[in-house]
């Protein structure tokens, strides 16, 4: 089950457990919120994609955080996405977890047209062009819009999703009007946004928004989540979110 430079990490929920590759990338405290902020909006028995699923870590989580009756996920890169499915295999989730190797501009043919209710997704931040490139071809492919754009999230999210159905993500705030942007040219209208701060009076560093297919305007803005309440303390909502016992 584990390859050489892997290790196999405690999510801390229901017995959870993900493979990782550290010479590739961890998952971080953005894939963890995404999670727990999606799972307050999927409904039971719901069906749930996540684009963009990495190592697989949202859709684990979700199986511990809703009541979807199944969970998608998509990658684009084989060697993540294999080793994604392993921890797949490693929680004996294989009934209600599937993931898939694939472009993400492709996943309307793949899955069908107005298929799910609830979709995820913690897309690459960096726009093309934007930063240096990461020394690991892997890495550099998770965190920079080369093989997927924030367009391209909403375009095909508009496509798979049932009307009514709702799209999460999380980004940087500083591609908010971006992202509003995008919504309303493919119809999917937002309702509900989260600052992040690292602390109390420090400017937030992440947002987590969602959207409605063909939902009527009117925008809700969730209390400001702090990841750390000071210096090296965790913030309570953020222990409770990562089910630490205090």
């Amino acid at each position: 089950m584990i390859q050489p430079n892997e290790r196999i990490d405690d999510l801390q929920i229901d017995g959870l457990r993900l493979i990782q590759n550290p010479d590739w990338f961890c998952f971080g405290v953005d894939a963890v919120l995404l999670a727990h902020f999606a799972a307050q909006g999927i409904k039971k028995d719901a069906e749930v994609l996540d684009l963009c699923t990495g190592n697989g870590i949202i859709p684990l989580l979700l199986t511990a955080k809703s009541s979807a009756r199944k969970i998608w996920g998509l990658e684009i890169q084989n060697p993540v996405w294999e080793m994604a499915c392993r921890s797949v295999k490693l929680n004996h989730l294989g009934e209600k977890v599937s993931l898939q190797c694939g472009d993400l501009k492709n996943a309307a043919t793949l899955y069908g047209k107005s298929r799910f209710d609830y979709i995820t997704c913690n897309p690459p931040y960096k726009e093309n062009g934007g930063g240096l490139p990461c020394k690991d071809e892997i890495v550099t492919l998770a965190r920079h819009e080369i093989l997927c754009t924030l367009e391209d999230v909403f375009s095909v999210s508009e496509q798979l999703l049932k009307p009514g159905g709702k799209l999460a993500i999380v980004h940087r705030p500083e591609r908010l009007a971006d992202m509003i942007t995008y919504m309303r040219k493919y119809h999917i209208e937002p309702k509900r946004l989260r600052f992040v701060h690292p602390a109390p009076k420090k400017t937030a560093n992440m947002i987590l928004i969602e959207g409605a297919r063909q939902g009527k305007p009117k925008l809700f803005l969730d209390p400001p989540l702090y990841v750390y309440d000071a210096p090296n303390v965790y913030s309570e909502e953020i222990n409770q979110i990562y089910g630490r016992k205090i």
